[in-house]
């Protein structure tokens, strides 16, 4: 049945029933801007690179074009079972298995389930894609580049090569992300594997260098798209962006009051580092009761796509990450982005603040800075074209005693959560010391004592950065804590530790600690002398090199060089003087007499 007018048929080229009713049913009236410029250049069989904000609506830019050609082969020859027409490639595995769920909702249609897809991506055996490709066959690809690369090269019954000479279309999503993970050498390998006559989607927020030097590379003579919803900005259109500056040891507490205050009913809370993750998902689950706190981060395998449905299912829910879910996932009903501190690059900060505003919702995000960090919102205003407005946050009647006693006392409970906490704060400096934006956000500028009584660490860890002046500004536990008495709640850890604690008291050596061997310092004078010393060794070494050359090229017999020859300094001088004496009686400075009465051969002779 034909849609109303308005709804996806302003194209030159028509699009089938069952694409425009499934299009339909997800509730989309009409085009986005990308998508009214891409689809009819895809389907005219040109090659595209698009440049578009995040939620745009890239993925149904190339989903609609790849089942249209589909379709089109189709009606004139079925696809074989073990045929494949297209292959998607994303950067992450969230990514990819929300592709590969948008396409199952077109798939689904009567007419449309006759093309199968499987998605190839890590956290499984390679050996059970093998077998389901294999076994069920597929005509469309969904993959991430490690793992695509490995079945292309993998030897066997798959001959995955053979299965996409009739590719018709590539889709590389998120392509300046895909090379900004060093993904750039799997990509060549994939694209050696296929078949140059096919068309080529390329979509990505920015197009950098590495995404130029891929258009040369992947496409024909591409067609470059470029769209942006509002030129004064590279966020949405409905984003409200907030920063608020906060003092270091209040940051948790600010955090906690924003999130009372706002009534946040489902938020995604960044942060730098897998480990900072980690520690923050124990501690938000014991301050933050009432909402469901999950935590999500690039190190998980497996559960990371069951903590993704969780939290799309949530009616309420805090997701605690890292950048892994920062690009291209889309999770409906997010109201507020929160950031516990500048990523590690300017361009990150657009892409985390798109995880909410999406497809026409409204939506707010928050970013906490230092006020020492104060230049960074002027940054992003010229850097990233991004509008900030200040909010004012009453911190007076939070009680960041309390909050803190929270955090010890779960360090006390078990050693594992202070294991963590510690982890957490080292590698949150390190992150720090590495920004692309450190002509700003300098770490010699940051109170790391400030910063660890933030952590809620019971004492100051040993690190290079950590300096004796931070000892006062860190506000521990009320009554000083021995660290070596925790005990950690599961059995086999504390076996463990009170093995090592046995071997230290022993040896005063930590089992497992690499031993850092320091270069004992000497003064100034006597390392001069041995820089001299081994100079006049290394002359010497040279000297003996040259009167070898030279007795060899005179023709003197010299005994065979062996492994390590040493002869005693007369051997060495007796052997100069016979190439001295040999050089006179060529340039005729002395008779052939001399020479031999000098090198007592007439006295042999005799």
């Amino acid at each position: 049945m034909p849609l109303p007018s308005g709804k996806w048929v302003d194209l030159s080229t028509p699009l089938s029933a069952p694409v425009l009713e499934v299009i339909e049913g997800l509730g989309f009236a009409k085009m986005t801007p990308v998508q009214a410029a891409t689809i009819p250049l895809l389907l005219g069989y040109k090659d595209v690179a698009a440049e578009a904000v995040t939620g745009s609506g890239k993925t149904l830019a190339f989903v609609v074009p790849l089942l249209e050609l589909l379709l089109k082969r189709k009606r004139n020859e079925e696809w074989k079972k073990h045929e494949i027409g297209a292959v998607i490639v994303s950067p992450t595995r969230e990514l990819a298995t929300q592709i590969h769920d948008v396409l199952a909702e077109f798939l689904s249609h009567k007419k449309l389930c006759c093309f199968r897809q499987k998605m190839l991506i890590g956290g499984n055996a390679v050996e059970e894609d093998v077998l389901a490709i294999l076994n069920e066959g597929a005509n469309i690809l969904v993959a991430t580049p490690g793992r695509l690369q490995d079945l292309f090269e993998r030897k066997g019954d798959l001959n995955l090569a053979a299965k996409v000479k009739n590719l018709e279309l590539l889709v590389l999503d998120e392509a300046d992300r895909l090379l900004d993970m060093g993904f750039e050498a799997k990509i060549n390998t994939i694209l050696a594997y296929l078949p140059r006559q096919r068309r080529t989607g390329l979509f990505s927020a920015t197009q950098t260098k590495e995404v130029k030097d891929l258009m040369r590379a992947g496409l024909r003579n591409p067609v470059l798209v470029s769209v942006r919803e509002k030129a004064t900005t590279s966020t949405p259109k409905l984003l409200q962006n907030y920063y608020i500056f906060v003092e270091p040891e209040q940051k948790l507490v600010a955090l906690l009051e924003f999130i009372r205050t706002q009534s946040i009913k489902k938020a995604m809370i960044f942060f730098p580092t897998c480990a900072c993750v980690v520690y923050w998902s124990i501690a938000l689950k014991e301050l933050v009761s009432s909402m469901q706190v999950m935590a999500l981060h690039g190190k998980m395998k497996s559960e990371r796509f069951r903590i993704m449905k969780s939290f799309r299912e949530a009616g309420s829910a805090l997701l605690l990450c890292t950048d892994v879910v920062a690009r291209g996932v889309d999770i409906p009903e997010v109201d507020w982005v929160l950031q516990w501190e500048p990523p590690s690059n300017a361009a990150a900060f657009v892409h985390r603040v798109g995880r909410t505003a999406r497809q026409g919702s409204e939506g707010n995000a928050l970013i906490m800075l230092l006020p020492t960090e104060d230049a960074y919102v002027d940054f992003l205003t010229r850097n990233q074209k991004v509008s900030l407005k200040q909010l004012e946050l009453d911190l007076s009647g939070a009680k960041l005693a309390k909050t803190l006693e929270t955090l010890h006392q779960l360090q006390r409970n078990d050693r594992a959560t202070f294991d963590k906490a510690n982890r957490a704060f080292v590698s949150h400096v390190q992150a720090y010391s590495k920004h692309e934006c450190n002509l700003i956000l300098r770490l010699k500028d940051l109170d790391l004592g400030r910063i660890a009584t933030s952590y809620g660490l019971l004492q100051l860890p040993r690190m290079p950065e950590m300096k004796p002046q931070f000892k006062d500004s860190f506000r521990g536990p009320e009554q000083t804590v021995d660290v070596f008495a925790l005990v950690y709640k599961d059995k086999q850890k504390q076996a463990s530790f009170e093995s090592k604690l046995k071997t230290y008291a022993e040896t005063g050596e930590w089992k497992g600690k690499k031993k850092l061997i320091r270069k004992k310092s000497i003064p100034w004078e006597l390392a001069n002398k041995e820089r001299e010393e081994r100079k006049e060794i290394r002359k010497k070494r040279m000297e003996k090199k040259q009167i070898r050359k030279a007795a060899i090229e005179a023709g003197v017999a010299v005994p065979a060089k062996k492994k390590r020859a040493k002869f005693t300094q007369e051997e060495l001088d007796e052997l100069a003087n016979d190439i001295r004496l040999l050089k006179k009686v060529k340039k005729k400075k002395i008779t052939e007499e001399e020479y031999d009465d000098e090198m007592g051969i007439k006295e042999a002779d005799d």
